[in-house]
């Protein structure tokens, strides 16, 4: 899967750039993650309001004491996509990361065999059909060809980022 950061606010004022941010208005966060770091690095006038659990992150998007939340957008889409009444106006926000397996340097043969099997699963396309069997619920339709890496060449760009 590809992975970034996302922006989810409510419909009556969805969030589609951060530039120019009104600074009487606030982001949510969860403490400690990417987007805690993406927005304080490059968006230091943006105050924002830190939750160390997601429900309490979800709960005051719910209860509008912020203008919207960043998070991973997969769980900005999954809380958009289950909750009536947000939309994810940014869904790539700082550079794109790789959900993938790891393989510890050096160990070429199993790096072969992963990549191979990648491959091979990648002709039948496998992972277009298992994220329509068990993530579209969770994440909808809209975002199969954002989210689902189905091309060598984006696994290689992800992974250079």
């Amino acid at each position: 899967m590809s992975v970034a950061l996302g922006v989810v606010s409510p419909d009556s004022d969805v969030v589609t750039t951060l530039d120019n941010w009104d600074p009487n208005k606030q982001i949510i966060v969860i403490s400690g993650t990417t987007a805690e770091t993406y927005l304080t690095k490059n968006y230091p006038d943006i105050p924002l309001q830190k939750f160390d659990a997601y429900a309490n992150a979800k709960s005051a998007l719910e209860n509008k004491s912020a203008a919207a939340w960043a998070n991973d957008n997969t769980e900005v889409i999954a809380f958009a996509n289950q909750s009536d009444g947000y939309t994810v106006g940014i869904t790539e926000l700082g550079s794109k990361d790789t959900i993938a397996p790891a393989v510890a340097k050096g160990n070429t043969t199993l790096l072969d065999w992963i990549n191979t099997e990648i491959e091979n699963l990648r002709k039948e396309q496998f992972f277009h059909k298992d994220y329509e069997e068990t993530l579209v619920d969770v994440y909808g339709k809209d975002y199969i060809d954002e989210l689902v890496i189905d091309d060598a060449a984006d696994v290689e760009d992800a992974n250079e980022d």
